[in-house]
């Protein structure tokens, strides 16, 4: 009888959407691209509204799920010269629905959607922003409280916006994330992420430890060679212990001279002169050999009343945040172990059985965080039990979680102060330090552009003066006492330099001032810039700036990476970026 023989299944090579994004799905993976092609992205534009639209190209060409451009104006000459997505035949027609239709070319899998409206008459009813998972805003804005109502709606909706100015050589951007923004899956260093848990090995490691260097010094040569130096290290640090009251070395003398130790067991009796496993050994003692701690990110978010005291409507991150800060504690510190190894010099069959150890405590870990987070549910009632992929994903970047706390957009108006509060200390120390080392901050442009939206809110006030009957009180000198109305001032001349205020009473050092000669002196340089451009932008900035932004929009979509909290301002002419947390 003739044994059948059955065809093995065809290999199946990537599909074709793998192929299109296989490079970005190596960033932020399948899960990262779900989420990007599941937002939708809102653009209220304004002024040339290049970078606006350099910002989408760079959302469309990954797959962002779907766009809206929001843009009252018709394509003029000027927008031919610095908008690539119009053409000649563009004149005269809605900018927005001809920017859609030429950036929907980039990818048609994308959903574009053009209105022409005023960003003003667009969030006349604020509740429209509930359609959208993310909102650019380009500014400046025709006045202060069409920001302040958008601002204020996505704060309240904790929908995450994006407020960018682009004028001449200088640009910036400010971010207002939700007041809780938990990040998970920051990707740190690889390098950083390495849990081998040598100070508190498990039973299973250990004997596996001692079955591989039981009888260290009379094993072959081959075998001595291949020992995996983790196991070395747990083998020399039982010796250590033994003559030390079992104690591990903690001190860096006592690292270095372990090290020496465990590299006397080396033998250069080889044809190589010594042993790979060995050196590997040594090189990793100083950073192996450590106590258990957590990050500052990973203790803020166990200090949180939120972790601590759950509720009903707590969100998942907190759930597992604080089944984590359980086991935390009932570990002595230990956090559930990630799970992975490094590359190291080993039979495949000893770091396969080694990966299997690992593997199988990490499964453990993960298993009784899991637990307690069932527990929380069945307490809270809750219905929809979380997803054991989210459980693992926190279990194994535990250690490198982020909690950003976001801070509404300053808006400037020009009727009041702009109020810092617990800003102004760090603000001032921050251009005193800049000095002291030589440099030239960057911080002076951020507030050359608060100037310039104030600016444009005296300026809508003078308008809505002339409308009215009576003048507006909040803008004096709108009308002379004849009653005759003053032109609008110059933004030059009109440029206030805004200094954080300090409290006296609360704080009777006096701190540095911004309006020393340096910074003053940038600032007045960029105000002249400003001043100069016109609100005109030139698109290689733009394009620079719009890169910008949606590197930092993606991470905010696929809550992967650490976005930038919360401004980040660009110099053109120096080709400087910084980030302000403002």
């Amino acid at each position: 009888m003739v044994e059948r023989t059955t065809t093995p299944p065809a290999l199946q090579g990537p599909t074709a959407k793998e192929k299109k994004y296989d490079r970005q799905l190596r960033l932020w993976a399948a899960s990262g691209q779900q989420a990007l092609e599941d937002a939708k992205v809102l653009l209220l534009n304004s002024g040339p509204g290049v970078v606006g639209v350099e910002t989408l190209k760079n959302l469309i060409l990954p797959g962002v799920g779907n766009y809206t451009i929001v843009d009252e104006v018709d394509v003029t000459e000027k927008d031919l010269g610095v908008n690539f997505f119009l053409e000649e035949s563009s004149l005269g027609k809605s900018r927005a629905e001809e920017s859609c239709k030429y950036l929907q070319e980039l990818n048609p899998e994308v959903n574009g959607n053009a209105i022409q409206k005023s960003t003003e008459s667009f969030v006349e009813k604020p509740s429209v922003l509930d359609n959208y998972t993310l909102i650019i805003l380009i500014g400046p804005t025709k006045d202060s409280s069409i920001l302040e109502k958008i601002s204020q709606h996505a704060q309240k909706s904790s929908i995450p916006l994006f407020y960018v100015h682009c004028v001449g050589f200088f640009s910036h951007f400010s971010v207002q994330l939700p007041a809780q923004f938990p990040i998970v899956d920051t990707h740190p260093d690889p390098a950083s992420t390495q849990d081998l848990r040598l100070l508190n090995p498990w039973p299973e490691l250990l004997i596996f430890t001692r079955e591989k260097t039981g009888n260290l010094p009379f094993q072959p040569d081959h075998e001595h060679g291949h020992v995996p130096y983790l196991l070395l290290l747990l083998h020399y640090l039982n010796v250590w212990k033994a003559t030390r009251d079992g104690k591990a070395p903690a001190k860096y003398s006592d690292k270095k001279e372990f090290a020496a130790m465990v590299a006397e067991g080396a033998r250069k009796n080889n044809a190589e002169g010594g042993e790979e496993n060995f050196d590997e050994a040594t090189a990793n003692v100083l950073k192996s050999l450590n106590p258990p701690s957590i990050s500052s990110g990973l203790r803020e978010v166990f200090e949180s009343d939120d972790c601590r005291n759950l509720r009903k409507d707590s969100a998942n991150f907190w759930i597992i945040a604080h089944a984590i800060n359980k086991f935390h504690a009932a570990h002595n510190g230990l956090l559930p172990l990630p799970g992975a190894l490094p590359d190291m010099k080993a039979q495949s069959s000893d770091y396969i059985q080694l990966q299997n150890i690992y593997k199988a405590k990490a499964r453990s870990d993960f298993a009784e965080v899991t637990a307690t987070v069932r527990q929380s549910e069945r307490d809270l009632d809750i219905k929809s039990p979380i997803e054991d992929k989210e459980i693992e994903a926190f279990c194994k970047g535990a250690q490198f979680v982020k909690l950003i706390r976001g801070r509404p957009i300053r808006v400037a108006k020009s009727t009041e102060p702009l109020g810092w509060s617990d800003r102004a200390e760090a603000l001032s120390m921050e251009l005193e330090n800049q000095k002291m080392m030589g440099l030239e901050s960057l911080l002076p442009i951020y507030f050359a552009f608060l100037a310039l939206d104030r600016h444009h809110d005296e300026i809508s006030r003078l308008e809505q003066s002339r409308r009215e009957p009576s003048p507006v009180k909040e803008i004096p000198g709108a009308r002379n006492v004849s009653g005759a109305v003053l032109p609008v001032p110059n933004f030059a001349e009109a440029a206030h330099f805004y200094t954080p205020a300090v409290d006296p009473e609360k704080e009777p050092k006096p701190w540095p001032r911004f309006d020393t000669a340096e910074a003053r002196g940038t600032f007045d340089n960029v105000v002249k810039e400003l001043d100069r451009a016109d609100g005109a932008e030139l698109h290689n900035i733009s394009a620079l700036t719009g890169g910008m932004v949606a590197q930092e929009v993606i991470k905010v979509i696929t809550k992967q990476y650490v976005p930038v909290d919360n401004t980040c301002v660009f110099d053109g002419i120096a080709s400087k970026t910084a980030v302000f947390n403002i």
